[in-house]
Protein backbone atom coordinates (compact mmCIF):
# COMPACT_ATOMS: atom_id res chain seq x y z
CA UNK A 1 0.00 0.00 0.00
CA UNK A 2 2.85 2.66 1.04
CA UNK A 3 6.34 2.78 -1.31
CA UNK A 4 8.90 0.78 1.07
CA UNK A 5 10.51 3.88 2.29
CA UNK A 6 7.56 5.40 3.63
CA UNK A 7 7.09 6.49 7.06
CA UNK A 8 3.78 4.22 6.98
CA UNK A 9 5.41 1.15 5.42
CA UNK A 10 6.19 -1.17 8.64
CA UNK A 11 2.61 -0.34 10.08
CA UNK A 12 -0.44 -2.46 10.17
CA UNK A 13 -3.22 -2.05 8.44
CA UNK A 14 -6.62 -2.14 10.00
CA UNK A 15 -9.94 -2.50 9.12
CA UNK A 16 -13.43 -2.08 10.90
CA UNK A 17 -17.41 -1.35 10.07
CA UNK A 18 -18.58 2.29 9.72
CA UNK A 19 -22.49 2.90 10.83
CA UNK A 20 -24.08 1.88 7.65
CA UNK A 21 -21.88 -1.57 6.99
CA UNK A 22 -18.79 -0.17 4.70
CA UNK A 23 -15.55 -1.70 5.42
CA UNK A 24 -13.01 1.41 6.42
CA UNK A 25 -9.49 0.57 6.23
CA UNK A 26 -6.88 2.74 8.44
CA UNK A 27 -3.33 2.45 9.54
CA UNK A 28 -2.69 1.54 12.72
CA UNK A 29 -1.18 4.32 15.26
CA UNK A 30 2.77 5.60 14.29
CA UNK A 31 4.62 6.09 17.40
CA UNK A 32 7.99 8.33 17.05
CA UNK A 33 11.04 6.35 17.32
CA UNK A 34 13.73 9.24 18.22
CA UNK A 35 17.24 9.57 17.83
CA UNK A 36 17.82 7.04 20.81
CA UNK A 37 16.39 3.91 18.75
CA UNK A 38 18.19 4.73 15.45
CA UNK A 39 21.84 4.83 14.87
CA UNK A 40 23.51 8.37 14.81
CA UNK A 41 25.69 9.60 11.91
CA UNK A 42 26.52 12.89 12.82
CA UNK A 43 25.33 15.99 13.92
CA UNK A 44 24.71 19.25 11.08
CA UNK A 45 24.39 22.84 11.86
CA UNK A 46 21.65 24.49 9.64
CA UNK A 47 23.02 27.23 7.44
CA UNK A 48 21.21 29.62 5.75
CA UNK A 49 18.49 28.91 3.24
CA UNK A 50 18.97 24.59 3.49
CA UNK A 51 16.09 22.57 3.04
CA UNK A 52 15.46 19.26 4.76
CA UNK A 53 14.99 16.98 1.85
CA UNK A 54 18.62 18.32 0.73
CA UNK A 55 20.02 16.97 3.73
CA UNK A 56 18.08 13.87 3.63
CA UNK A 57 19.31 13.25 0.27
CA UNK A 58 23.07 14.26 1.21
CA UNK A 59 22.78 12.20 4.73
CA UNK A 60 20.66 9.00 4.21
CA UNK A 61 20.67 9.11 0.27
CA UNK A 62 17.06 9.91 -0.51
CA UNK A 63 15.11 13.17 -0.04
CA UNK A 64 11.71 11.66 0.19
CA UNK A 65 13.63 10.03 3.45
CA UNK A 66 13.28 14.05 5.58
CA UNK A 67 10.38 12.54 8.06
CA UNK A 68 13.66 10.31 9.75
CA UNK A 69 15.06 13.78 10.41
CA UNK A 70 11.86 15.02 11.74
CA UNK A 71 11.20 12.17 14.10
CA UNK A 72 14.91 11.75 15.57
CA UNK A 73 14.45 15.67 16.08
CA UNK A 74 11.39 15.70 17.16
CA UNK A 75 9.58 17.55 14.84
CA UNK A 76 5.88 18.27 14.56
CA UNK A 77 6.58 19.99 11.65
CA UNK A 78 9.07 19.06 9.58
CA UNK A 79 10.13 22.63 8.12
CA UNK A 80 10.92 23.97 11.44
CA UNK A 81 13.91 22.46 11.51
CA UNK A 82 15.98 24.24 9.03
CA UNK A 83 14.07 28.16 10.06
CA UNK A 84 16.66 28.95 12.30
CA UNK A 85 19.96 29.21 11.49
CA UNK A 86 22.63 27.34 13.85
CA UNK A 87 20.13 25.15 14.66
CA UNK A 88 22.13 21.53 15.99
CA UNK A 89 20.61 18.46 13.93
CA UNK A 90 21.21 14.88 14.79
CA UNK A 91 21.07 12.81 11.84
CA UNK A 92 20.75 9.04 12.64
CA UNK A 93 19.49 5.57 10.12
CA UNK A 94 16.21 4.40 12.30
CA UNK A 95 16.02 0.46 12.29
CA UNK A 96 13.91 -0.99 9.85
CA UNK A 97 13.67 1.73 7.19
CA UNK A 98 15.41 0.79 4.17
CA UNK A 99 18.01 3.51 3.18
Amino acid sequence: MFDPGSRYATLEILTRKGPDGREIRYVSRRFLPGAAQGTVVREHVVTEGERLDHLSARYLGDPELFWQLADVNNALRADELTEETGRRLIVALLPGVPS
